[in-house]
């Protein structure tokens, strides 16, 4: 295929990598600041619309607030204030969270608000890697697609680690992008650096797009083999370096002066990231390199499997654009099969479509998925429906039998959304905008000749381009009733889901965990406890950290939170347990029939005084039972 035309429609600026100016950027169109303007402005209203509400996410909202007022609790994620225990993560995703709410205070707003800026950030940095690959059009498309990924707004107003781990792989893929186009050491080693930066946020997730790195390095990289493999290991001993140094520090760091890591049998935090949140989701919730089993709330049975991207659950909060993707991809290989090994168009759609492919096949081999795991592909997604759209437009102007691939993409794009919308038709009032515009953009193509009026060629790509955005948009939008916004736990936009049905029932579905805003129930209990402390280190102990989670978001206390997330960590131990007590360190501990009993929990149900729960203001005593256990020696007998 020859070179691709340089009209400001199709894919300006592409062959300015064979020139002295290759890394000046080029000077932009003037639509193009006033329309990424317009689509940050539409990000920034989607994702913080109703902040103060925002899905707080209730464990993790506990240990925001912890981390926010001590600076132990803050480095090693502690779940409380006196970093007793880990959380079950590593803490880097939560870290701005928590210096934003130290600055602003505890309000759930405050607690969000890095998620909205990450969702922002991440539409911008996407948008200039794109047009430095496919140019103007192509980024204006894949800003456009990404803003509007129903799974993509939900997420940014909720307190995931995704939405960073999602803002650091785009910029390590717009390093390697650089990379590979210029040969430079420099932008593969800060490469490594963001994918080490996004280790600190999921783990091992950010490390599935090294493989599609390195060989997008080694096939387009100019320079020698032996050279690009050298450069190439450089980076990957800098990407390993900056993922492992939190795991090492705390590794490193006496057991005594630092929290017990959670989720491990053994205290190491190299089982936490490699174990509990590495092999055990590959298995079949046995513990592997030190890691307690793993809990059945993280492994959800409906999304996994070779059809998970597609199905009526996780298929519309990210698939609107796959098919579009999938051809572009395929279309762009072939078509540029016979350009240099370097050719950095190629190189992009292996670069955006390999990170697609190896997140599919990880998320279908994998025993189970949150919806929201799949925020990751939009990215991808979006620069693949960019550079595609923008691919086909340069054959449309080419002319030539290739020009009915651009109105063709179109149409499969918009009946694909029928597809996916189908099962509910939740957006079925959108669907004849979709049609309208649709069937107006492809046909306003398929009959414009060569001398027909930019003005009219412009226009009906305009139209057909809204065409494949409406059902999406509807989906995302919708996000913004809680209704269909899916639990703070798990968002999903639409109507998908058990949360869903029971929020359109029974409006107590809909409450919200948010930060300094306990309920009567709560906040009655925690008037007794500060009443009666004596000086103890600990306000309470509680069986797992669900009891914790909503006392430790109304008030940053000291909180034994015994077994970690799962309830299964080994923490404390019996003898721990009775140290604590017998030196007037603890004295209440609340449990629950709701978690596994344990050698400690056994202990206080054995050993401490039930009260009763009127004493501390509670009507019904529910799930729960506050023990006293301020003489348990005198009941040993």
């Amino acid at each position: 295929m020859a070179a691709l035309p340089t009209r400001s429609t199709g894919f300006r600026g592409l062959r300015r990598e064979s020139s002295p100016g290759a890394d000046r950027p080029q000077a932009p169109a003037r639509w193009e600041r006033p329309a990424l303007a317009a689509v940050l402005g539409v990000a920034a209203v989607l994702y913080a619309w109703g902040l103060g509400h925002a899905a707080i996410h209730p464990y993790y909202g506990a240990a925001i607030r912890s981390m926010a007022t001590s600076w132990r609790a803050f480095f090693f994620g502690g779940l409380d204030t006196s970093g007793s225990i880990t959380l079950d993560k590593v803490p880097g995703a939560f870290w701005p969270d928590a210096v934003s709410v130290w600055i602003f205070g505890p309000h759930t707003w405050a607690a969000a608000l890095p998620h909205v800026i990450e969702g922002v950030l991440t539409v911008w940095l996407l948008h200039r890697i794109v047009r430095a690959w496919a140019g103007p059009f192509a980024a204006l498309i894949a800003a456009l697609t990404l803003t509007f990924t129903p799974v993509t707004v939900v997420l940014n107003r909720a307190t995931i680690p995704d939405t960073a781990l999602t803002l650091l792989l785009v910029a390590a893929a717009g390093a390697l992008q650089k990379a590979a186009r210029t040969g430079r050491l420099l932008p593969l080693i800060t490469c490594g650096v963001w994918v080490g930066l996004a280790f600190q946020t999921k783990m091992l997730q950010a490390w599935l797009v090294l493989p599609v790195f390195a060989v997008v390095h080694q096939l387009t990289a100019p320079g020698a083999p032996l050279r690009r493999a050298l450069r190439l290991l450089l980076s990957g001993a800098v990407t390993l370096a900056v993922s492992c140094s939190w795991a090492l520090i705390a590794w490193l760091t006496p057991a005594g002066e630092r929290p017990y890591v959670d989720a491990t049998s053994n205290n190491n935090p190299f089982s936490l990231v490699f174990g509990y949140n590495g092999l055990s989701r590959f298995s079949d919730d046995a513990t592997a390199f030190g890691a307690v089993p793993a809990t059945a709330v993280s492994r959800t049975t409906g999304n996994t499997g070779w059809g998970m991207l597609v199905n009526h659950t996780a298929g519309p909060q990210i698939a609107w654009f796959l098919p579009l993707a999938v051809l572009a991809v395929g279309t762009a290989l072939v078509w540029r099969a016979r350009e240099p090994r370097t050719d950095p168009l190629r190189a992009g759609f292996l670069l955006w479509g390999g990170w697609l492919a190896v997140h599919a096949v990880v998320f279908s081999v994998s025993n189970g998925n949150h919806p929201y795991y799949t925020a990751v592909l939009a990215p991808a997604l979006a620069a693949l429906a960019g550079g595609g759209l923008a691919l086909f437009l340069s054959a449309y102007e080419s002319g030539g039998r290739r020009r009915l691939w651009l109105p063709s993409a179109i149409v499969l794009t918009v009946a694909w959304a029928f597809v996916l919308d189908g099962p509910t038709w939740f957006a079925s009032r959108l669907l004849a905008f979709a049609v309208i515009f649709a069937a107006c953009g492809a046909v306003g193509l398929w009959t414009s000749g060569a001398r027909a009026p930019q003005g009219l060629v412009r226009g009906s790509l305009a139209v057909g381009v809204a065409a494949t955005l409406v059902l999406p948009a509807g989906w995302a939008v919708s996000s913004l009733d809680p209704r269909y916004a899916g639990p703070s736990t798990s968002p999903a936009a639409g109507p998908v889901g058990e949360f869903h049905r029971r929020a359109l029932n029974d409006p107590r579905a809909l409450r919200r965990a948010e930060l300094d805003r306990p309920s009567a129930r709560d906040t009655a209990l925690l008037d007794y406890l500060v009443a009666h402390r004596r000086g103890e280190k600990y306000l309470l102990a509680t069986q797992a950290a669900y009891p914790a989670e909503r006392l430790l978001r109304a008030r940053a206390e000291p909180v034994l939170v015994m077994g970690g997330f799962t309830g299964k960590t080994p923490f404390p131990g019996v003898p721990q347990l009775g140290h604590l007590i017998a030196t007037h360190q603890l004295r209440y501990v609340l449990l629950t029939h709701l978690r596994l009993t344990t050698p400690a929990t056994a202990w206080v149900r054995a050993h401490c005084e039930r009260i009763r729960s009127g004493a501390y203001g509670w009507r019904t005593r529910g799930n729960f039972g506050l023990y006293d256990c301020f003489t348990p020696a005198d009941r040993r007998g």
